[in-house]
């Protein structure tokens, strides 16, 4: 087959600006001969450990390649590694799933990255953990230190002053993945910035620009403070923020509307309010167009918006506003007054109660605490939504397994048990399905989640060993069975099989 000179020379042009493009990319991918060298020679890098056929791998590069052109400029690198070709330097940092991201300070320091996986999120979490715990703050470094992040905590403390020194540097040790923290020992700075001698300031680049701690220097105030003062005073609820909302400790007020427009005009609305309660709850506005289906995770209807609904996060309790009524500055500074005063009764998403129980135990809302808060028994529980493919294929061992307790000697000390996450709240957290966990006996707050492989022997073994009584039902005696039997037997389990395969084919 013959080509013109026009198609090959084109050809050639195409090849050289992908040749070109990869040369301009700011991350450095790294083969087994390089990686140690590029390592020793940078002071910190992270490097991404990834397959080319991974989806996930595919979602973090165009947010990996913006964080190294942002890093850049700071002497921050990124790399990344193809493990299906430097299979051997994966299996070294104990890479087991993709992406899997490392910092490195050397190859004998080596921390796991827990930030997100967002361009500005890499940015930030990264410019954080090449800073000294504490940096020195100065008047000429003050302005550009300040616009590190989006909060900053600075520390204006006498030279001389070692116990306040050194309980700022622990709380900064322990909190240098959320915050950069600085320190000056400058008088004339400090009354430059308005600030008394000791205190310390939390730069932020939102709501009043900063917060100021004067109390004295504790260690837990001092966190409190920083976790507090960082929270803008209504936020937004989005895949980036949910989790830290979920994980702050305190309830959360989501105010749902469709509009940006909208969303701004009820934040402000609502402002003397959050302001009002700022550390007690946090307010959040959230797309109603985007996430309007959360709305039912409150016990709200997911068509009928603007709405507002109150999270008790630690415990789970959800405490909508009557939709019917109209949101106003008045009407929810009434409602979240209440609230606080523990006024509000939660709004309790819950099945019937079942009249008999059979084969595994069924909980529902209304019978949850009574069952599996029961201090006597071993109580498992999964956590299913019947929609899901992996519960379905999950249903008859675990009747078998319930089958074999009730048989047992344990019938009065375990209990098999099951609710349906989606028809009733719960006061767990559940993040998958089906999610299973342990409740002990004589330790109901220390519950244990299952993570094994789901079969019978794996569970069984599972209570045995996480359980108070150590239960393991004895196998009933095999019985000799004629030939026929055997016949039937095998051709009911392949057919078993064959529905659990067909299962697992349908959840894909």
């Amino acid at each position: 087959m013959k080509y013109s000179k026009s198609l090959i020379m084109a050809l050639v042009a195409f090849g050289s600006t992908l040749v070109s493009g990869a040369e301009t990319s700011d991350v450095h991918q790294l083969k087994t001969d390089t990686f140690d060298e590029f390592i020793k020679s940078n002071e910190i890098v992270l490097a991404e450990f990834f397959a080319p056929w991974c989806g996930h791998c595919k979602a973090l590069a165009p947010e990996y390649e913006e964080a190294a052109t942002t890093l850049k400029e700071k002497n921050i690198k990124l790399a990344k590694i193809d493990c299906t070709e430097e299979a051997e330097l994966c299996q070294t940092y104990g890479v087991e799933g993709y992406p899997t991201l490392k910092i490195f300070r050397g190859t004998d320091n080596v921390v796991a990255y827990k930030g997100q996986r967002k361009a500005a999120a890499i940015t930030s979490y990264m410019i954080k953990q090449s800073l000294p715990a504490v940096s020195t703050v100065t008047k000429d470094n003050l302005e550009e230190f300040k616009k590190a992040d989006k909060v900053v905590l600075v520390a204006y403390l006498k030279a001389d002053d070692k116990a306040a020194n050194e309980t700022f540097t622990k709380v900064a040790e322990k909190l240098r993945d959320n915050y950069p923290f600085g320190a000056s020992s400058d008088a004339e700075l400090a009354e430059a910035e308005g600030i008394t001698v000791p205190s310390i300031v939390l730069y932020k680049d939102f709501d009043e620009g900063k917060a100021v701690f004067t109390e004295k220097f504790d260690e837990a105030a001092i966190e409190k403070f920083a976790k507090t003062a960082s929270t803008p005073l209504i936020g937004e609820v989005g895949p980036e923020t949910y989790s830290d909302y979920m994980s702050a400790g305190i309830p959360l007020a989501y105010i749902f509307a469709d509009t940006a427009e909208e969303r701004k005009e009820l934040a402000e609305e609502l402002k003397p309010i959050a302001e009002a309660h700022r550390g007690v709850i946090n307010f959040a506005t959230i797309d109603a167009k985007a996430f309007g289906a959360h709305a039912a995770n409150l016990n709200l209807p997911t068509d009928k918006f603007p709405s507002f609904a109150i999270q008790e996060t630690v415990k789970n309790q959800k405490f909508p506003f009557d939709i019917e009524s109209k949101i106003t500055k008045d009407a929810i500074k009434t409602f979240v007054d209440d609230f606080v005063a523990g006024k509000v009764e939660p709004s309790i998403k819950s099945e019937p109660i079942p009249e008999k129980q059979e084969g595994v135990t069924v909980i529902v809302a209304k019978n949850y605490n009574d069952i599996v808060l029961d201090d006597t028994k071993d109580v498992l529980v999964e956590f299913y939504a019947p929609w899901c493919g992996h519960c379905k294929a999950l249903a008859p061992k675990y009747d078998d397994l319930a089958a074999q307790y009730a048989a047992s000697e344990f019938k009065d000390k375990v209990v098999i048990a099951k609710v349906d996450a989606t028809a009733n709240d719960v006061p767990d957290e559940i993040q998958g399905f089906p999610t299973i966990k342990l409740f002990p006996a004589g330790k109901k707050d220390e519950p244990v989640t299952y993570s094994g492989s789901r079969t019978v022997e794996d569970l069984i073994s599972f209570i045995k060993e996480n359980g108070k009584y150590g239960a393991e039902p004895i196998p009933a005696a095999e019985e000799d069975v004629s030939e026929s039997s055997a016949s039937s037997v095998s051709s009911s389990t392949k057919t078993e099989e064959a529905k659990e395969e067909k299962t697992k084919h349908d959840e894909l």
